[in-house]
């Protein structure tokens, strides 16, 4: 491939996944802030995962097929960047929504769209892993600027602290709060906002793809040949454990912040992005033996690896939340959550199902992934946190992180006990009436 357009797409990997890396850590502690109540909060931070699905039928089954891929991109960009930069501008509930489903509704699936993109212009498929990489760097660039936003510069100035390395020891534990920490929040969806239309304006640098067309009834009705997958009992088994994952991925999402940031652990705001950015650093080495570990240990064991790290990260939270240096340190397992399960899940869809099937069954797993999982989790996440375990101003975070804890013991049962994918090129694996890929 040339390299000058292999750059192209990795930089637009990058501007992606920036985007969606500057506000998502952060919103679910800035929206009650706010004032908006629980309600209010669930009905914004679903506006994404409603989105994941009408997305599975809108860029599967018309943008794909009626606009250039780059230039979908574009307009996708441009106006989902005006309404990210609205939520930094606004404080109203009802305004704050509608941007958010602007937002949501031309983001989502431009998801899909960069790997349309980047597939269509790669000579060797096997490629996709090192310009994907992109989106992981993008994410963590998005992280470490709002380091210094969220300093409190006013107090590192007034220590006057004598030498070099006590300001700077001043300057990372000065932490913004209250109204000043809300200001400076908002300049995520600010700085989100100017990178999506930094990413329109660059789509038209990119290498031209045209539109597919639909030449069969499976991509006619792409859904309808998607459920039909689900008669396979080990395919049903692992897009339910999909499901709850999906749900304990995001349960760590809505909390983890919150957590952070509680007198408990002590984190200072300005810090909690880069903690969290830690596990996307991960995720590049462990994306990088996903192969091996596929090889010697199977996919069961794999994704029981996987699943297993929510489980030690969770309990950790629970129990040990004085002990901040492996609070830290035990984010870098996100990598093997992510890596081990969710990525394992789209390679085993692509080397399982038949060449026929295998969009729409992507299609199906991505409805958990990044649709119900998440809206079970924004739905549950803020009601639990606020209503359930929080009394006064006091959380109890160790019944909080015991429920996503048992909830992922629960997936290593099921999938220890009734995951029995066939042996990969057996008549058993083809889905409708095609022998697996080999």
């Amino acid at each position: 491939m040339n390299t000058a357009v292999k750059w192209k797409l990795f930089v637009m990997m990058v501007l992606e996944f920036f985007i969606w890396g500057a506000w998502l850590p952060l919103i679910f502690g800035y929206l009650p802030s706010l004032g908006f109540s629980t309600t209010q909060q669930i009905l914004i931070l679903n506006a994404f995962p409603v989105a994941s699905i009408i997305a599975m039928f809108f860029s599967n089954q018309f943008a794909d097929r009626n606009f250039s891929a780059e230039r979908f991109l574009a307009f996708s960009q441009f106006i989902g960047g005006l309404g990210m930069l609205g939520m930094g501008f606004t404080r109203d509930f009802t305004m704050f929504f509608v941007c958010m489903c602007v937002h949501c509704l031309l983001y989502v699936p431009t998801l899909s769209i960069v790997n349309s993109i980047t597939f269509a212009n790669l000579k060797d498929p096997k490629q996709f892993g090192l310009v994907r990489m992109g989106g992981t760097i993008g994410w963590v660039l998005a992280a470490w600027p709002f380091t210094f936003i969220f300093i409190d510069w006013d107090k590192v100035t007034a220590a006057h602290p004598a030498g070099l390395v006590d300001w700077l020891s001043t300057a990372l534990k000065s932490g913004l709060a209250g109204e000043a920490l809300k200001n400076a929040t908002r300049w995520t969806f600010i700085v989100a906002g100017i990178a999506s239309l930094l990413l329109a304006v660059f789509s038209f640098a990119l290498p031209d793809t045209p539109p597919k067309k639909a030449d069969t009834a499976e991509n006619k009705l792409a859904w309808v040949e998607a459920l039909r997958l689900l008669r396979k009992p080990f395919v049903l088994v692992l897009w339910i454990v999909t499901f709850v994952d999906s749900f304990v991925l995001n349960c760590y999402f809505n909390w983890t912040g919150t957590f952070l940031g509680s007198p408990q652990v002590g984190i200072p705001g300005n810090w909690i992005m880069p903690i969290m950015s830690i596990g996307q650093v991960a995720e590049i080495l462990t994306m990088a033996v996903l192969g091996l570990a596929l090889k010697h240990l199977g996919w069961r064991t794999t994704m029981i690896f996987g699943i297993s790290g929510h489980l030690v990260r969770f309990l950790i939270f629970a129990f040990c939340p004085q002990v901040t240096w492996l609070i830290v340190a035990i984010n870098i397992l996100h990598g093997i959550c992510y890596a081990f399960f969710f990525a394992a899940v789209y390679i085993f869809v692509d080397e399982h199902f038949p060449s026929d099937v295998r969009s729409s069954a992507q299609g199906l797993f991505n409805v958990m992934i990044l649709g119900l999982g998440v809206i079970a989790a924004n739905t549950l996440g803020p009601w639990l946190l606020q209503n359930v375990f929080t009394v006064g101003d006091k959380t109890d975070f160790e019944g909080l992180f015991l429920v996503p804890a048992a909830v992922s013991l629960g997936a290593i049962v099921t999938m220890a006990l009734f995951f029995h994918p066939p042996d990969q090129g057996t008549e058993q694996t083809a889905v409708a009436g095609e022998p697996a890929r080999a």
